[in-house]
């Protein structure tokens, strides 16, 4: 491979790298199928049951309320999905506001935007990457006001109503929950939580997920767990949850024949080929995750080794167990400006590592919505350096 010209950083960074991974090529993220994927999913095809009926489908779901301690959970066609519909239950209308972090994927910002509602931007926290609850509050205090007896509070500058709050757990690591339920309860907004990245991350010994009204989560091809494509809503709420799987599978009544649909519903239920997937994956979920955290713990270890000030290893936060999907480097403000150049050399050596994903409010579709200050998320933006992260590399 061409040498390229670098400067120290980049160079000790690799050489960090190659420490724990070895030589030869690193990818960001890749699934490990080493349990009884062909299995099941030859079942299913024996079964013919390959579509939106099967056996699959139910056994994911009772598997995937068991590992997180939600009461149910219902297996859709992908996180985007999920979120959407779990806005749409908990009371989301058009024209209302939702809050939700500027660093976060794409897919938070559009399943507001699918319903008619409007995102609205809040800042980040440097010690877990989510939602800052201090700030938020400070936030709302400014621009929230009353509506009416019972009508909770609307945004004094759009005269929009606030609706819901949807912290995101970022890389895997929780958000400081408690606080911002506590934002969600004196502001009347519905707590729906972003989990697609922490599949097997606790907020003091619970699963993420499961304390807002309702959570959502990803087994896209990249997640600690896939399905190829897929998501699931949480719940703890029954009716919402046999809400969810009647909007989900496109609101048909259950009738022996007749096609009666009784609400405008989706075709989002998670195929039961891909379930099959999904329950080897799930079988193998706490190797997965004793994995991940080795890996953290080797990068960390090379990292102190190294002795670089520069930059710092994301670790899970206080109280908190981190299912460390992508392992994350923060660069030192001071060195902020060598971000590209760390990005470039790592990449031409072979080992796959990318930036924060660019902020919602950047994006052309998302420029004029509302916000807060974001100085902390537009710091980290600038910093942030995912590491290759499977749980294979350990």
């Amino acid at each position: 491979m061409k040498a390229l010209p670098v400067d120290a950083l980049p160079v000790a960074i690799i050489e960090t790298l190659r420490a724990v991974l070895g030589e030869g090529n690193a990818a960001l993220h890749e699934p490990c199928f080493q349990g009884n994927e062909q299995r099941y999913v030859q079942d299913c095809i024996a079964s013919t049951f390959v579509s939106s009926v099967g056996a699959y489908v139910g056994r994911f779901e009772q598997a995937l309320a068991e590992v997180t301690g939600a009461r149910r959970a219902v297996a859709v066609v992908n996180g985007t999905a999920a979120l959407q519909v779990a806005l749409q239950l908990a009371g989301v209308e058009a024209k209302d506001e939702v809050i939700i972090p500027a660093l976060t994927f794409v897919a938070t910002a559009n399943a507001v935007h699918y319903l008619g509602a409007i995102p609205h931007f809040a800042d980040s926290e440097d010690q877990t990457l989510g939602l800052d609850p201090a700030a938020l509050r400070d936030w709302l205090s400014t621009i929230a006001e009353r509506s009416g007896a019972g009508a909770g509070r609307r945004n004094r500058h759009t005269g929009r109503r606030l609706r819901a709050l949807v912290p995101m757990h970022c890389f895997g690591h929780p958000c400081d929950l408690d606080a911002l339920l506590a934002i969600a309860q004196d502001y009347q907004l519905a707590l729906v939580e972003d989990a697609a990245e922490s599949l097997g991350s606790r907020y003091h010994g619970r699963h993420t997920g499961t304390f807002g009204l309702l959570g959502t989560l990803s087994f896209n091809g990249n997640k600690t767990i896939t399905t190829g494509g897929g998501g699931a809503i949480l719940t703890a709420d029954m009716h919402l949850a046999d809400h969810a799987k009647h909007l989900t599978t496109t609101a048909k009544r259950p009738h022996r024949w007749e096609s009666m649909h009784d609400e405008i519903g989706y075709n989002y239920r998670m195929p039961n080929l891909n379930a099959a997937l999904g329950c080897a994956q799930l079988e193998q979920l706490p190797n997965f995750l004793a994995s991940k955290r080795r890996l953290a713990a080797r990068y960390r270890d090379a990292f102190a080794n190294a002795g670089l000030d520069q930059a710092r290893l994301m670790q899970e936060p206080p109280g908190c167990e981190s299912n460390y999907w992508l392992q994350t480097l923060i660069l030192d403000e001071r060195v902020a400006d060598q971000r590209d150049a760390i990005l470039t050399a790592t990449n031409d050596a072979g080992l796959m590592t990318r930036p924060a994903w660019t902020l919602l409010h950047q994006l052309p579709p998302y420029r004029d919505c509302p916000r807060a200050p974001l100085p902390v998320a537009e710091s980290l933006a600038r910093r942030i350096i995912n590491l290759p992260s499977s749980a294979g590399l350990a």
